[in-house]
């Protein structure tokens, strides 16, 4: 990856972008070009949003998945889960035939105060409590402009370990990989998302660890190394790997232009199929002020050449005319939106969201409408070891021993009596937390709550009174606010004194301007129903121990998500026998039946109140989400209360559901198709 000129011909191509290009409004001019080059970058994201290139065969996979996070050892949300468990399960199934996924991340140094990563000898210990004994068996060089502008050789180190079934490379460099915070980090920023000691943020680390990447790759495919594998397909995990399809076919057809690369290793390179494997895409991985800077330090002396001729592919979006940038703004997410071989993402009902609505799609919503007409673009539900989510015996001795003198029992969908008895054991320790300063503060030092009462009164008539929950994070996501009014509303309909008044306890940790709609429906409901304010419960933190025992005692679990791509918290309520009442968007709409296994809402509305999801007379009827919730929460409670035969059946129903990846016919499967095939 020499910047060095070695074809004067080539010249005129070797320009880097001049620091403030993306600050000059107005349309990019693409020339036409008889340079069968300047060609190919033009119009390869044409050919890749229309599926016309094709896919290689591949008889037996052997894949790289790049990821930011690993459930293993660096997690922040469920893409780390996925990095984790698919591998490990697909190894676990298709090993034996030879055929496997590695795991490529960086090597996280440092500690944040929160999560804490480190290498003692020759074992590294994550910042998940796993640790690995690790080999380094490699070391290159990457070129990246520093802060000052100049390009500069980083020398980036590989070790390889092993996680039970699946072997791991670790790319390791201090600058770039440091999650020591820097004094102005902000204090939501944790783990691989600090801006760290150096002044290295989010988007500048992993597009530099999308070009470690690419410089690994192309150092296996010219000498080869026994003890790293060489893939012949690669799963991008999200938007921080993003820049990878980019410089996997412009950079190297540019390089191969002015001479850098010889023509069988472009194609090698070229030719490497990557899966886009997108999550929530208001995540993108934007840096307007570095958008030089990065791009430059991608493309390096080719910057200018990629650039002014990554046309996309045309569509009604004026913003999104360059694959490299959105409007005039670094997009990380958006080389692999256009250029990657295949986009996935991790519900079917969220592809239709993101490939039919601005406001999920946000700027990539028509190249993805494209793709998915033209069948590169896949719906597949993340998966989950049903085994870690269902009530687990020894779990739930942890449980009680660590909350001193509960009593919690284990149960599943052929013994439900003990889900009763972990309600009133719930209750209880609801109860003592109360009324008993010195045992909050042992059990639960770290959470905040707000005027927990003392119910031990329902203990005795349990069964009569239903318990909702919620622990999600406190987040616009997760709709709390939506669930706060919807319960105002349910109490003035319902608690009239001729039913028990539910219970209900919300929470978990986030922002505080969000546990403060929870504080306010504490205190408003309080003013017209003392009874019913009494038994709700409003706390801001988690703890995994209170987590797992509000789950073993409810009777239903709450999402009234805004968006929910696919959505981990409905499965592991189910597998805990606590019916889910959702709202009707993304994967929620695959993994709930309404009125089967849960609860959803016969219609959802966008941000701007626009019908996403039902019919229009449904619309017309319940004009909001909110309304709509709460008619899913009466539906719950008249069932509770008229039914609890159903309320049984569907509890069953709701346990024996099953999404692990290797079911059959499941998402495993389907990714190994993918893998192979290109399709599924």
């Amino acid at each position: 990856m020499s910047p060095s000129v070695v074809n004067p011909e080539a010249d005129a191509l070797r320009r880097i972008l001049p620091k403030s290009f993306n600050k000059k409004k107005g349309p990019i001019v693409y020339n036409s070009s008889n340079n069968k080059t300047i060609n190919e970058i033009q119009n390869l994201s044409r050919a890749q949003c229309l599926g016309k290139l094709s896919w290689p065969e591949i008889s037996k996979v052997s894949s790289w998945m790049m990821t930011a996070e690993t459930a293993t050892f660096m997690k922040v949300g469920g893409l780390g889960m996925i990095a984790s468990e698919l591998p490990e399960i697909f190894n676990e199934t298709y090993s034996d035939k030879g055929e496997e996924i590695w795991v490529v991340t960086p090597l996280y140094i440092g500690d944040t105060g929160k999560k804490k990563a480190f290498i003692k000898g020759d074992e590294y210990f994550g910042a998940e409590k796993a640790s690995t004994k690790i080999e380094k068996v490699d070391e290159y060089e990457v070129l990246f402009f520093s802060e000052k502008g100049i390009l500069t050789r980083y020398k980036v180190g590989v070790f390889v370990g092993k996680q039970g079934n699946t072997n791991y490379i670790f790319l390791g460099q201090d600058k770039y990989f440091s999650i020591n915070p820097h004094k102005n980090n902000p204090s939501a920023q944790d783990g691989c998302y600090v801006l760290n000691e150096n002044g290295i943020d989010e988007v500048e680390r992993f597009a530099f660890f999308s070009k470690a990447v690419y410089g690994l790759l192309e150092k296996l495919f010219t000498k080869g190394n026994g003890k790293v594998l060489t893939p012949n397909v690669l799963i991008a995990n999200d938007w921080h790997s993003g820049a990878l399809s980019g410089l996997m076919k412009y950079l190297t057809a540019a390089r191969k232009e002015v001479k850098e690369m010889d023509d069988q290793l472009a194609e090698k390179m070229r030719s490497l199929p990557i899966i886009h494997l997108a999550h929530h895409l208001g995540y993108q991985g934007w840096d307007y002020d570095n958008t030089a800077r990065i791009l430059n330090s991608l493309y390096e002396d080719c910057a200018t050449l990629v650039f002014k001729n990554a046309r996309a592919i045309k569509n009604s979006n004026p913003r999104a005319t360059n694959t490299l940038l959105v409007h005039d703004c670094y997009n990380q997410a958006s080389c692999n939106f256009h250029l990657a071989d295949r986009v996935v993402t991790v519900s079917r009902n969220y592809l239709e969201e993101v490939s039919k609505e601005l406001g999920f799609g946000y700027d990539f919503r028509d190249i993805l409408k494209m793709r998915k007409d033209h069948r590169n673009f896949f719906g597949i539900v993340n998966g989950y070891n049903k085994k870690l989510i269902s009530p687990n015996k020894s779990k739930i001795e942890e449980i009680d021993k660590y909350f001193g003198e509960a009593n919690f029992k284990f149960f599943d969908e052929s013994h439900l009596d003990a889900k009763l008895h972990n309600k009133r054991e719930f209750i209880t320790l609801l109860s003592k937390i109360a009324t008993d300063p010195e045992y909050k503060k042992k059990v639960i030092p770290l959470i905040d709550t707000y005027k927990f009462e003392d119910i031990s009164d329902v203990v005795k008539k349990a069964e009569k009174v239903p318990m909702f929950c919620a622990t999600s994070r406190l987040t616009d996501q997760k709709g709390y606010d939506i669930a706060a009014q919807a319960i105002i509303n349910l109490i003035h309909k319902h608690c009239n004194g001729k039913q028990e008044c539910p219970i209900f306890i919300l929470g978990g940790a986030g922002d505080e301007a969000y546990f403060g709609h929870l504080k306010n429906l504490k205190d408003k409901v309080a003013k017209f129903n003392k009874i019913a304010a009494k038994r709700i419960f409003v706390f801001r933190g988690y703890k995994d121990e209170f987590a797992y025992a509000i789950q073993l005692a409810s009777d239903f679990y709450m999402m009234p998500s805004r968006f929910e791509p696919c959505g981990l918290s409905q499965m592991e309520a189910m597998a805990k026998g606590s019916l889910p009442i959702a709202t009707s968007t993304g994967g929620l709409v695959d993994t709930i039946i309404d009125g089967e296994d849960g609860f959803r809402t016969k219609v959802f509305f966008s941000q701007d109140n626009k019908r996403i999801y039902g019919n229009n007379m449904t619309a017309k009827r319940l004009r909001s989400n909110v309304n709509a919730y709460a008619e899913s929460l009466l539906k719950a409670l008249e069932v509770f209360y008229k039914h609890p035969e159903k309320i049984k059946e569907m509890t069953v129903a709701a346990m024996k559901k099953d999404f692990s990846w290797d079911v059959k016919g499941g998402s495993l499967q389907k990714y190994h198709t993918l893998l192979r095939t290109g399709h599924i």
